[in-house]
């Protein structure tokens, strides 16, 4: 059986290895929450990287629809060649085009397969995927086809939690939710992304970050990805460590709104 042990670019945590493994052993897909930053599409990534399969992706936008994971029928294009009279008109199959959920379907190993940030979507999307998810197969009515899967894949879905989804929907997930990455954990996180930093540095970016997030007025917290990208803006600014909490050099790095830069310059003036 596949089981996931981490992978050497990814920091899990004991209890969400064993919630991906409890999800490939029970067939379900597993269902990750947690704010933006937390590692949740990373994760799949290093699923797929450690078990050695494939990954396909579907990100989700407010404007999909579950149909466009399944498959797109083309019937512009039929048309156009039917009035310029091309060839292959009757073949209505050569105008289906799988999409990420009849392409993990059709494949022919086992693939992992991301549905990212599912919360995104209007609130029926989650509930019109129910039967696909469940049988791993849909019907083409067009080619009166029944794609079922080859190789049930390994399905992992990421929610940032902006909208509840459906009883229904969560009732056929395993469940996890990431908690933010306490210093310990993000000293790990931070090995993986850089060799032999200055310890000084790092214990100055620690302490700053996590006050930075502690910070009441704070609308939206520096993210792990934030992080990373704010000791690459140090170390090639050249920012002495010791003056890192003092004046908290490149705020635009870890903070996105304008009234959060101005709740960090009231505490640090």
């Amino acid at each position: 059986m596949n089981t996931f042990q981490g992978s050497s670019n990814y920091v899990a945590s004991e209890d969400l290895m064993r919630s991906m493994n409890i999800a490939i052993a029970l067939q379900k897909p597993l269902l990750i929450k947690g704010e933006p930053g937390t590692g949740k599409t990373m994760l799949a990534e290093a699923v797929s990287q450690a078990l050695g399969k494939k990954l396909v992706i579907w990100n989700i936008k407010s404007t999909t629809k579950a149909q466009d994971g399944l498959y797109v029928y083309d019937v512009v294009q039929r048309l156009y060649d039917s009035q310029f009279g091309n060839e292959g008109v009757d073949d209505i199959q050569k105008y289906v085009k799988m999409g990420k959920l009849g392409e993990a379907f059709s494949a022919d190993e086992q693939v992992i397969l991301l549905i990212d940030e599912i919360d995104k979507a209007d609130l029926e999307f989650p509930n019109d995927l129910l039967w696909e998810l469940d049988k791993m197969e849909f019907y083409i009515p067009e080619t009166k086809q029944t794609i079922k899967a080859k190789q049930r894949p390994i399905v992992i879905i990421t929610s940032n939690a902006e909208k509840e989804l459906p009883d229904a929907f969560l009732r056929r997930c395993i469940f996890h939710y990431i908690e933010f990455p306490d210093a310990e954990q993000m000293e790990e996180i931070i090995n993986v992304h850089f060799d032999h930093l200055d310890e000084t540095l790092l214990r100055q970016v620690l302490d700053t970050f996590y006050w930075i997030r502690e910070m009441y007025n704070i609308q939206k917290k520096p993210s792990t990805s934030e992080v990373i990208d704010w000791i690459q803006a140090l170390m090639l600014g050249g920012i002495s460590a010791d003056k890192i909490r003092e004046t908290v050099p490149f705020a635009g790095v870890l903070l996105k709104k304008n009234e959060d830069i101005d709740t960090l310059n009231r505490h640090i003036r």
